[in-house]
């Protein structure tokens, strides 16, 4: 069957329909991104060419990318990209797509590497679950003399996070290792950390129902999930910072909407002072800050 010419303009448009249809959200911006992802080309040549015809290559991979987040996938895995930090992230299905309250962790991280080492010399991190790498590699990007740890139990989700750090130059600074959250695998052991920070899964299973179905069906659950309760990883994740920051050392952790108080009761023991909460852009208490009881020790 002949292709028949549609131009840009054109396909947008029908693009925009099908999904304003099926009731997808940003109807628009989608289109727009799974159009320019089809032709190769950013915002400002499509808006500019709006009459160029859609070749028959580009028509075939949009109607895909269209059907495909008609079927639910979400678009950053159709197009393997998603922006954090003001950084180009790769994505896949390996990977939680990193959000933007999540940057709330890099903040805190900084505000607190800025106060304890304003040069970042001497600063050893953790990221626990490190997915994509995002935490990682924004703090690796912003904290040059810092030594990172990425941690992670799926080999998948290194191989993603570690081109990551590759793309954006900070591979060297970077240390990837599979763990069972700061436990890693084999013979490798982690130095005294200064910093440990992570965006574990605290969605409680029971919740599945409720979870958005781009969310339950494509991304990793075991990056979304953690037991009845949803408290499963930071109830382990919590006595493990404990015996791996040094003395003074801080833990900063991402909160579900429903986390504070499981949270505050894990923290409520000996070993933790100077808790403080913070909010997200929405006003929901999104990450923690604790800090290991004792002296911080300068060089």
């Amino acid at each position: 069957m002949k292709h028949t010419a549609i131009q840009w303009k054109q396909a947008l448009e029908q693009g925009v329909e099908l999904l304003e249809k099926a009731h997808i959200p940003s109807p628009r911006l989608t289109a727009e991104v799974l159009l320019m992802h089809a032709l190769h080309t950013d915002r400002t040549i499509l808006y500019s060419h709006p009459e160029r015809d859609l070749s028959e290559v580009s028509w075939i991979h949009y109607g895909r990318y269209l059907n495909e987040r008609l079927q639910g996938k979400p678009t950053q895995y159709i197009t393997g990209h998603q922006e954090f930090w003001g950084l180009d992230f790769l994505v896949d299905s390996s990977v939680l797509i990193p959000r933007p309250e999540t940057e709330v962790v890099v903040e805190a991280a900084l505000e607190l590497a800025a106060r304890d080492y304003p040069d970042g010399e001497g600063c050893t991190i953790a990221d626990v679950g490190t997915g994509s790498g995002c935490i990682a590699v924004a703090l690796a990007k912003e904290l040059p003399h810092a030594r990172i740890f990425a941690l992670d139990f799926s080999s998948d989700a290194l191989n993603t996070a570690q081109k990551n750090a590759v793309r954006l130059g900070v591979e060297q600074q970077i240390q990837f290792l599979c763990s069972d959250l700061l436990i890693p695998v084999g013979s490798e052991k982690l130095p005294p950390l200064q910093t440990v920070v992570s965006n574990p899964p605290y969605v409680s299973e029971q919740d599945q129902e409720h979870v958005q179905k781009e969310v339950r069906d494509f991304e990793p659950s075991n990056a979304i999930f953690a037991g009845p309760a949803g408290n499963n990883i930071y109830a382990r994740l919590i006595p493990q910072a404990a015996g791996c920051l040094v003395p003074g050392g801080h833990l900063v952790l991402e909160l579900g909407y429903d986390s504070q108080e499981q949270v505050a009761g894990f923290l409520s023991n000996e070993c933790w002072q100077n808790i403080a909460w913070r909010k997200d852009l929405a006003g929901i208490t999104r990450v923690v800050i604790a800090t290991k009881i004792g002296k911080r020790k300068y060089e």
